[in-house]
């Protein structure tokens, strides 16, 4: 009699994860790519910033600051908050979930708005919690739906502002209202990754709100204004009480040395941000005219805050074969089918060079189609 071999059974909502795909950076085949698909820095990253990380990796040989006091005091200083209730993760990603660690598990619900970031999902998922979504309103946030969707279960709510993968902002006033609809026991987390790239009339206020609510986290990442994503770095903002909460389940040591000096070097290097937010924009609604041009082979553009933009294909031309195309000319972009948006792609804005080869591939596919 053949015995049925046992091993390791994993939680049943573990199986329920569809693990996060990253942006490409070669064709199926092995070909190298130029990647306009992870929303990178295609600027790079600050003088300063390279020189304090070179210098710091003379000693491999000991911890980091596990602490990253120099790390919360720079983001304290820049941004006027108090460095004891700056939290530092692996990315912003790490903070994302512990959040959702910290705060719901089985029979919780967390909510999120449907084009939200990947990782949401994931993260619920991760913690045996209830992923829930909200109907979108035009690819953008609606703060209707997600107040309407807010069960009892409740526990956490996730926000990108502005939006990944879709690019679209939401006003202050939306953010407050949003905010004083929820909960007390409900954890606001406001992921503000672009928020760098925001003209300073354009913030939504959630670093204001997280000084005096109990309930915002708001996290931010050096990965892309900064040009840190290889050093892997975020932090997050909330009341003392959740960053002791945090606290308790980070990863120790999880910020390296020569990362927190790069960091703190880049986020102290105000001309870099504005120089890299300055070329974005710029590009960016270039870019846009260029695709709205294109709107009678069916194209069109999200309206985006961020160094990307979302192309819709309506038309003949698919945005699967937009994607092929591109690799032809050596560019990866992000297809987003598995996202809920088949007919979506989304290009990172890159450097003028790039940004008008893009432009032109995809007006000679569409005219062609």
């Amino acid at each position: 009699m053949t015995q049925t071999a046992i091993k390791p059974a994993p939680k049943d909502w573990i199986l329920g994860i569809s693990a996060y795909v990253p942006g490409k950076s070669a064709t199926d085949d092995g070909r190298p790519l130029i990647k306009l698909s992870a929303n990178e820095n295609p600027l790079g990253t600050g003088a300063a910033a390279r020189a304090a990380l070179v210098a710091a990796t003379a000693d491999l040989a000991t911890y980091p600051d596990p602490g990253a006091t120099k790390l919360r005091e720079a983001i304290g200083a820049v941004h006027g908050l108090d460095p004891e209730r700056i939290i530092y993760g692996t990315g912003s990603d790490e903070l994302l979930h512990i959040a959702a660690s910290a705060y719901a598990g089985p029979g919780d619900e967390i909510l999120y708005v449907r084009y939200g970031f990947a990782v949401y999902d994931i993260a619920a998922r991760r913690v045996g919690a209830t992923p829930v979504i909200a109907p979108d309103k035009d690819y953008a946030t609606d703060v209707d739906a997600l107040l309407a969707a807010v069960t009892d279960k409740t526990r956490v709510v996730f926000l990108a502002n502005p939006n990944n993968p879709t690019g679209t902002m939401t006003s202050r006033a939306e953010i407050a209202r949003l905010h004083a609809g929820l909960r007390p026991d409900i954890l606001f987390v406001l992921d503000q990754a672009y928020a760098e790239y925001l003209d300073a009339d354009e913030d939504d206020g959630g670093l204001e709100l997280a000084k005096n609510a109990s309930n915002i986290f708001v996290t931010r990442t050096f990965s892309k204004i900064h040009g840190l994503a290889a050093e892997r770095i975020g932090w997050g903002y909330a009341s003392a009480e959740v960053i002791d909460i945090l606290h308790r389940i980070r990863a120790p040591f999880n910020v390296t040395t020569a990362g927190q000096a790069a960091a703190v070097a880049a986020i102290n290097d105000s001309e870099w941000v504005a120089f890299s937010r300055t070329h974005t924009a710029r590009w960016r609604e270039w870019l846009a005219g260029e695709v709205a041009s294109l709107s009678n082979h069916g194209l069109r553009v999200v309206p985006s805050k961020t160094n990307f933009l979302l192309i819709l294909f309506d038309g003949k031309l698919t945005a699967e074969a937009a994607m092929k195309g591109l690799w032809d000319e050596g560019y990866a972009t992000r297809w987003l089918p598995g996202q809920g948006l088949p007919n979506g792609l989304r290009i990172t804005i890159g450097t003028k060079a790039q940004t008008r080869a893009v432009a032109t591939k995809l007006r000679a596919m569409a005219e062609s189609a």
